[in-house]
């Protein structure tokens, strides 16, 4: 089988490359990346050490694709990840959504020219703020938790968000211009007949990731404690109780390539995949972790939020459970120590990741 993974050399691309020519040596793997994240370079030389052909090409540009060679399947690893892009003074929204729905668009051309399937990575940002940001929690070992007898949205219990919780916005224009993406992949399938999978992630975290305060927390967290960098709790009580959970991109691995081997008679096209709650960790017990690996390190407070902050975001993965018999084979302490040991072992990281 061949394979396309764009932006194959970020976090997330190169390491599902690694992981699925390690599980099945027999693939073809090519990838392209536009090498505009801080550190993408590094992985290129291990990639093509591997039988990876990598190709510079950019998924904002329709001619990019035109040469580009034929595949069966497209794994979309590009994106802007960061919920603040866009919003935060520093980043383009033009260049936002180029990346993330006109790149859809392109890549679903190649599919439709090639006949090739599509597997899209998406993202637990794709749900609606306002009931997440107002979700009643309580605190619960110094992480939030939904309150115990509370009305809760539907979708949201305790196991996490499913599938059916509300997408309609404000959802920030990075989950928008996913949650477009989604739609118009789904469209395309329909139209032009070909398969496409939508895989909603949540936070994906691991040795190598270009951590940055908006983007690959547990990695910039992680890397910042060990160098006693300056880090801040930000919003809500300011004492850093908000939680997510983390999955590590290789526990994918099993689902895409049952997802590359069926048509997908009658199974869902949209699926949550996270660590979920067994998973999950607030800011505080993240800086406990490390103060135990580390050390002791002062962490700031500022109780002012930022825009889409939300308390508590923790994905259910029981429709994957369900569908393909997938769990995280990863836990979390063993994601952050991975993390930890390559912190140690790269002293430069942060300031390769542009953190």
């Amino acid at each position: 089988m061949k394979i396309l993974i764009t932006g194959i050399c970020g976090f997330v691309g190169s390491t599902l490359a690694r992981a699925l020519l390690e599980s099945t040596p027999d693939l073809q793997v090519t990838g392209v990346d536009n090498f505009i994240r801080p550190g993408s370079e590094l992985n290129r030389r291990e990639l093509a050490a591997l039988g990876v052909k990598i190709i510079h090409a950019d998924v904002r540009s329709a001619t990019d694709f035109e040469t580009l060679p034929a595949a069966d399947f497209v794994i979309d690893a590009a994106a802007n990840p960061s919920v603040l892009a866009g919003v935060d003074g520093k980043t383009s929204s033009r260049q936002l959504l180029e990346h993330n729905l006109w790149g859809t668009i392109n890549i679903l051309e190649y599919c439709k020219t090639h006949r090739a399937g599509l597997i899209l990575l998406s993202t637990s940002r794709v749900y609606s703020v306002p009931p997440l940001a107002a979700l009643p929690v309580e605190i619960h070992q110094r992480a939030f938790r939904p309150r115990m007898g509370a009305v809760l949205p539907d979708g949201l219990t305790a196991a996490g968000v499913s599938e059916i919780f509300s997408t309609a916005p404000p959802i920030s224009l990075y989950g928008s211009s996913k949650l477009a993406s989604e739609t118009i992949a789904l469209e395309y399938a329909e139209t032009f007949h070909f398969p496409v999978w939508i895989n909603r992630c949540g936070v994906l975290a691991g040795a190598g990731q270009f951590g940055k305060p908006d983007q690959g927390i547990f990695s910039f967290w992680i890397n910042a404690h060990l160098r006693r960098r300056p880090l801040k709790y930000i919003g809500f009580d300011g004492q850093g109780h908000q939680v997510r959970d983390g999955l590590h991109p290789r526990d994918l691995v099993p689902v895409l390539l049952a997802q590359m081997k069926t048509g997908g008679q009658n199974q869902p096209r949209i699926a949550n995949f996270s660590g979920g709650a067994a998973n999950a960790m607030s800011l505080a017990q993240l800086t406990d972790w490390c103060d135990a690996r580390f050390g002791k390190h002062a962490v700031a407070s500022e109780a002012t939020p930022r825009p889409f902050d939300i308390p508590w975001l923790v994905l259910d993965s029981a429709l994957a459970a369900k569908t393909w018999n997938w769990s995280p084979k990863t836990s979390l302490p063993q994601v952050l120590d991975e993390i930890a040991r390559h912190a140690e072992q790269h002293p430069d990281w942060l300031e390769i990741s542009g953190g």
